[in-house]
């Protein structure tokens, strides 16, 4: 089709892109297979994921919380007189990203505009899944709706807002007296260290931590890294963010307030990794745990999105 005739298209429904997670026990390993296609992990270490998932009762609550962002979104999209349906697609697991499309294609649509579930851009963050819609496109067929896509996100004033909000939340329950003194640690997912020196993630994120620690008026704050899970020889992102608490509670700070600021819903990692493992740590040592919440279904934040894909919709 020609170019001319492509720009005029209007957009028809949204497609919020995201991770994936297993709904049932049963759907654990077939899920670990799909995430771990192509790389060499060891057998162990995929049981050991396994036993993370095991222990929410072989579920992930990824899809759920994502159709809930999604709704949200297409109510302030409506409020907004931009009444497009918002889809939900996955890369790992149900529902795929072709089974969205292939829903879209279904409906009529020919063009979508796509919002990445990610705040800071990496290639397994913003490329890889630009990369997985082109492949469900292909997979769907010639009549797949395009994709075009909002702007990154990280730094707008929305989900800073949001962020600081569940970051308030949590200073909130630490006691009076000891709040000034508690010390935030904003945590994203590591990446090799080679994928970060060729992407903006790490100013991304420190950019994110800056801004939202200074929403609140928190002039204490580190950023660290969570859920490493390639291969053992290869450096990836550092600090862990159990060593930064134990360093904290080694330095004798006695609070700290976790904000996985690199995440937008509560799934395994945050669920696991954070409120298991690194509050464990944080017990171990002495130092008082509260997580802050991610942003969710925030207002500021879903309001954000919606005003990002009114732009894109503007913009054409």
């Amino acid at each position: 089709m020609p170019a001319a005739a492509r720009m005029t298209r209007p957009y028809g429904a949204v497609l919020l892109i995201a991770y994936g997670g297993p709904h049932t026990p049963a759907d654990v390993r077939p899920y670990l297979a799909n995430v771990l296609r192509g790389r060499h992990v060891p057998a162990s270490r995929i049981e050991e994921v396994a036993h993370h998932y095991e222990l929410f009762g072989g579920h992930s609550p990824l899809a759920e919380l994502t159709a809930r962002q999604a709704g949200a979104l297409e109510r302030a999209l409506s409020r907004r007189g931009r009444a497009l349906p918002v889809l939900v697609g996955m890369r790992n697991w149900t529902p795929y990203l072709r089974d969205a499309l292939d829903e879209m294609r279904t409906r009529g649509v020919r063009r979508a505009a796509g919002v990445i579930m990610a705040p800071q851009q990496s290639y397994s963050s913003w490329e890889q899944y630009q990369e997985n819609v082109a492949e469900a496109r292909a997979h769907v067929g010639a009549a797949a709706p395009e994709v075009e896509y909002v702007a990154p996100w990280f730094d707008a004033p929305g989900f800073v807002e949001a962020q600081a909000a569940r970051v308030a939340d949590a200073l909130g329950a630490i006691p009076p007296d000891r709040r000034a003194a508690a010390r935030l640690v904003f945590t994203a997912h590591s990446i090799p260290v080679r994928m970060a020196d060729a992407s903006p993630y790490v100013a991304q994120v420190t950019t994110s931590a800056r801004l939202v620690a200074a929403r609140v008026n928190c002039p204490r704050w580190s950023v660290a890294y969570q859920s490493r899970s390639g291969d053992p020889r290869e450096p990836w992102l550092e600090p862990d963010v159990t060593s930064v608490i134990r360093e904290l509670a080694a330095a004798g700070v006695r609070d700290v307030v976790v904000v996985p600021v690199g995440f937008v819903s509560d799934h395994i990692e945050v669920l696991y990794d954070l409120d298991t493992e690194a509050r464990a740590g944080a017990s171990s040592a002495g130092v008082g745990f509260h997580r802050a919440g991610t942003v969710m279904d925030h207002p500021a934040f879903i309001e954000m999105l919606a005003g990002r894909i009114e732009e894109l919709v503007r913009a054409r």
